[in-house]
Parts: C-alpha cells; sequence; structure tokens
C-alpha cells in the first residue's frame, strides 16, 4: 500500500475524530438577560364561596437581572440564574376596577402577602438541564430543575422552557404553576368569602443577549 493510498483511506477517520473532539464543539455562550426586551406575567384568579363578586388580577414583572448559559452540545450545562426585585412587581389593573388597583397593590407587596419590605427579591437558579423534545445549536425545548427562592421560603422547581436563539439573542418562552401557601404565603381573602386562589399562572418571554 502506497503512503498516498494510507491517507486517503485515513483522512475520513481523522476528520471524523477531529468532528467528536471536545475542540471541535460549539462553545457554551454566556446571554446577559434584558429586562426592557422581556416580559413575565402572573396571573392570579380568584376563589371562594362567593368568587364571582371578586376581581382576577395580572401582575407583571418590572426590574431583574440575570444571565443565561446555552450548550447546545452538552445540555446539562445550559443553566439560567434570574433575581426579580419583590417591589416592582406591578399590578395592570387588567379587567378589575382602576381604583381597587392601588390597594390591590399595596396588598401584594405588604407584609401580609409577599412583604417585599423583608424579602426584597425572588429567584430561581437552576441546578441542571436536559432536552424537553427537539434541541440544536438553534435552541429547543429544555427542562430547567432548580430551585425559586420566595418570600424567604426554598423550593425545588422544574420548568419548560422553548429557547430561539438567533446570531447574539437567546428568547426563552413558557408557563408554569406556583401554589402561594408552598412559599409561607396565605392567599389574601375579604371576610373569608372572596379571596385569590393559591395557585399562580406564571408566563414568560424573556430575552438575553451575548456581549
Amino acid at each position: 500500500m502506497t503512503v498516498r493510498l494510507a491517507l486517503a483511506l485515513l483522512a475520513p477517520v481523522f476528520l471524523a475524530s477531529l468532528a467528536l473532539s471536545p475542540a471541535a464543539r460549539a462553545a457554551p455562550r454566556t446571554y446577559t438577560l434584558e429586562p426592557a426586551h422581556s416580559r413575565l406575567t402572573i396571573h392570579v384568579g380568584k376563589a371562594g364561596l362567593f368568587g364571582f363578586a371578586g376581581h382576577e388580577h395580572e401582575v407583571v414583572g418590572g426590574s431583574f437581572r440575570g444571565k443565561a448559559t446555552f450548550d447546545p452540545d452538552r445540555l446539562a450545562q445550559s443553566s439560567v440564574d434570574l433575581t426579580f426585585d419583590t417591589g416592582a412587581l406591578r399590578v395592570t389593573g387588567q379587567g378589575e376596577p382602576r381604583e381597587d388597583v392601588p390597594q390591590v397593590q399595596a396588598a401584594m407587596v405588604g407584609a401580609t402577602c409577599l412583604d417585599a419590605g423583608r424579602f426584597p427579591t425572588v429567584r430561581f437558579v437552576s441546578k441542571s438541564a436536559a432536552a424537553a423534545g427537539a434541541a440544536g445549536p438553534n435552541g429547543g425545548d429544555l427542562a430547567l430543575r432548580g430551585e425559586l427562592t420566595l418570600h424567604g421560603v426554598t423550593r425545588p422547581l422544574t420548568v419548560h422552557v422553548h429557547l430561539d436563539v438567533t446570531g447574539q439573542t437567546l428568547e426563552a418562552t413558557g408557563t408554569t404553576t406556583l401554589q402561594q401557601t408552598a412559599f409561607g404565603i396565605t392567599p389574601i381573602s375579604k371576610a373569608g368569602v372572596v379571596k385569590v386562589k393559591d395557585e399562580l399562572t406564571l408566563t414568560w418571554r424573556i430575552r438575553g443577549r451575548t456581549s
């Protein structure tokens, strides 16, 4: 066998091993999350004997900070660390009388609910990630398992997110639910007959950008 023939036969093997080597893999990218291009919405339902007489509430997240890392070759190393300022959560007034909004806002951040003075932040830190469907260099569906700290209580939480990665931008969308009582919060009620539901529904669109 000539040297030229041997090289020709070995070339595909060499190229395949190079493609699978760590050096050839795409590097993980870290994104700084951008509040101005993101939105978190919390839906607060109503319950109780005369729940029909109350109003549902819509709350949106205000200022937050955090980073996300996406590694398409090693999904388990993808992560997010996100912190919201409790006092920056705002009642939008959607679906309720405008004159009620200041009272609802004060009750939400006050000592009987979120107690923003004692617990100024809400933080989610992921501990692991796994594919929850098709995933590739342009994103996909992930399950992030981590811990949520709310009202001074930390609980495990798994969130399912859909990622879209375009150029230097990452966008994560998804929905999850929380039980207020799991974090030591008693749902607000009026005379025990009109109150908000224990379960909260969170919907988000979080965008980040690499530097």
